[in-house]
């Protein structure tokens, strides 16, 4: 990660996710993150919306389709990514550069809402895992319980595990430090 610019972003989705897949197979989604600052103005006694900021992010494979079938427009969501610039020529050939995130997490805010989480089955972690490089992601067991809102997903519990991971796969609960 030297010399990226990685941003952390709150807001609310403005349209729902786009899912689409390259020619190879490999899942995107697009989606637009507004967001907008609120300062209590002390004259009027009020909260008052600032200029908002819109950013365009993509997420890629199992993640993307994670994204697709779990947001909706208007949810609230904390995106952490790359920071990237590009510029390119309109069709009056005037130079634009727009701003986008490549996301590597995606979840949403809990802040004023619940969520349930549940885990994908082993073969979409690690196929995440293979692709994205993500050393927590190996063959994990299938079955397991639904977190619990707010849950912290992979963090050990005091309850020892219902499943052993199988054999070679790998995977470990113990921190690789």
């Amino acid at each position: 990660m030297s010399g990226e610019t990685v941003v952390t972003i709150i807001g609310n989705l403005v349209d729902d996710p786009e899912l689409r897949f390259t020619p190879a197979g490999a899942a995107v989604a697009k989606f637009r993150v507004a967001s907008t600052p609120r300062v209590f103005n002390k004259m009027t006694n009020q909260w008052e919306d600032g200029e908002g900021l819109f950013l365009t992010c993509s997420v890629w494979r199992q993640q993307a389709e994670n994204v697709a079938e779990t947001l909706t427009r208007g949810m609230r969501v904390v995106v952490q990514g790359q920071l990237k610039q590009r510029s390119y020529e309109d069709r009056e050939q005037v130079k634009r550069t727009v701003y986008e995130v490549d996301a590597y997490e995606v979840g949403v805010s809990l802040a004023r809402a619940s969520a349930k989480v549940t885990k994908n089955a082993a073969g979409g972690q690690a196929q995440q895992g293979a692709a994205g490089g993500d050393p927590w992601a190996g063959a994990k067991p299938a079955q397991q319980a639904p977190q619990q809102a707010g849950g912290w997903g992979d963090q050990p519990s005091a309850q020892p595990a219902a499943t052993p991971a199988p054999a070679g796969a790998g995977y470990s609960d113990e921190p690789p430090f």
